[in-house]
């Protein structure tokens, strides 16, 4: 089997069916059963491999959610079975270092990791840091191969695995679906989203292969970003090696191996990065990126991940204020493709957790800088509260990915805005009724 198929793992659930591939003696034949937690055979497929890459590839039929099953693959006098495997809903968390922060960083970390075990039907598996100048067919390395979630792979370390946000959306999930979830973790803390992009992606923007090997940068190292429209200046990144902020350098090792699998949804934390490179060119990266991998594992799954495969992602919070700088702001509107809200013409399918109102400027997971008493303190950019994101992406999957439609996901939105200048004021009127829990004068900007 390729490298991300082990025990404990979870396969997409009925209507699709999910797909399995892996390695073989070129033309000879692999029998591939799943049997039932009795040993019942209930399902047998046979397959040749092929060259030149001495692959299998079969589409299971589609299964109803549950388990376990024991999943063999033979080949003559050889047989690899793993065990433990569900079907349910299987979703992709990739990005940056907010998604990649872990259970022990956030808010309220000790009660959730003791409350993992309580979860076993939420599987996870996380994919480790890997970069590659070409596409490749399978994961170089895995950090946490399919797992019961516990508090010490929950807990791992800082920034390296289990990611919380994933982990709390997948839960979150299976308390609504009440069926498994497989949550599959690919993040790298400071990359923009040009190495996550496939080459005709940025193509299709404009960009050319070689944006950001010379002027590259390290996201927690960067102050401040040019002020100008456009590509960030050179002047103000760091000349070094780009290493996992090259273009497409992810997509060929961390997101163009996953592509045979059949997936529910996306969560993407991505985008700070972006706030000091190719800023204003987001609005057009960040939707073909979603496009683009729409289609490559709707393609890659044998048409088994569906087309409009639904993709949530996180507004970028806030982290410093009174800063003159605007590159949050601007890269935030630009996660919409301008627009202000999703879904959009531009963006169909996709759900956000607004998150501007959650920024924690004294989280302790803040960014690095060499010391300069001229500048002022950093603050951070990684904000402790998980849970609330987590649940705001839920709501939006609700609605989007399952169809609920009773589900209140966005808003309240403004409809009327009267200024009265005598009195210096602005009234707004919104869709939804507010309740204001702190009257703060602070508490609105225009």
């Amino acid at each position: 089997f390729a490298s991300y198929y082990g025990d404990h793992m979870v396969l997409q659930k009925a209507p699709a069916a999910a797909v399995v591939w892996g390695y073989g003696e070129l033309g000879a034949t692999v029998t591939v059963a799943l049997a039932s937690g009795g040993g019942t055979i209930v399902m047998k497929k046979t397959v040749r491999v092929k060259g030149p890459s001495g692959t299998w590839t079969v589409v299971l039929d589609p299964m109803d959610q549950g388990g376990p099953y024991a999943l063999t693959a033979r080949q003559g006098l050889e047989n690899v079975t793993l065990q433990d495997v569900y079907f349910g809903d299987v979703w992709l968390c990739s990005g940056q270092s907010n998604m990649a922060m872990t259970v022990m960083q956030i808010t309220n970390a000790s009660q959730e990791l003791a409350a993992a075990a309580r979860y076993p039907y939420v599987r996870i598996f996380a994919a480790a840091p890997a970069r590659s100048s070409v596409e490749l067919e399978d994961l170089e390395r895995v950090d946490l191969p399919w797992s019961i979630p516990t508090a010490e792979n929950l807990g791992h370390g800082n920034f390296t695995y289990f990611s919380a946000l994933c982990w709390l959306l997948g839960r979150f999930l299976y308390e609504a679906l009440r069926y498994p979830v497989g949550l599959v973790e690919v993040a790298w803390g400071g990359t923009p989203i040009e190495a996550w992009s496939s080459r005709r992606a940025l193509q299709l923007c404009g960009l050319p292969e070689h944006v950001g090997r010379e002027s590259s940068f390290r996201a927690d190292l960067v102050l401040c970003s040019s002020s100008s429209p456009g590509l960030a200046s050179s002047a103000s990144l760091s000349q070094h090696p780009s290493g996992p902020q090259t273009p497409s350098v992810l997509w060929n090792a961390m997101i163009h191996p996953l592509l045979n699998m059949t997936l529910r949804g996306v969560a993407w934390y991505q985008g700070e990065a972006n706030t000091v490179l190719n800023t204003d060119w987001y609005n057009c990266t960040f939707p073909a990126l979603i496009a683009d991998w729409r289609w490559a594992f709707h393609t890659g799954s044998a048409r088994q991940t569906e087309p409009l495969l639904p993709f949530g992602f996180v507004q970028l919070s806030t982290y410093r204020r009174q800063s003159p700088d605007d590159s949050f702001a601007r890269l935030r509107w630009h996660q919409t493709a301008d627009v202000g809200v999703v879904p959009n013409a531009r963006m169909p399918g996709t759900f956000m957790a607004v998150a501007m109102d959650l920024g924690d400027e004294r989280s302790p997971y803040g960014r690095r800088r060499i010391p300069n008493p001229l500048l002022p303190l950093p603050r951070s950019i990684h904000p402790r509260d998980k849970q609330n994101v987590a649940r705001r992406l839920l709501l939006g999957a609700r609605a989007v990915a399952y169809g609920e439609k009773e589900v209140v996901f966005q808003g309240p939105f403004p409809t009327r805005a009267v200024l009265e200048v005598s009195r210096g004021l602005l009234n707004v009127t919104y869709s939804q009724e507010l309740l204001c829990r702190h009257r703060d004068t602070r508490a609105f900007e225009v």
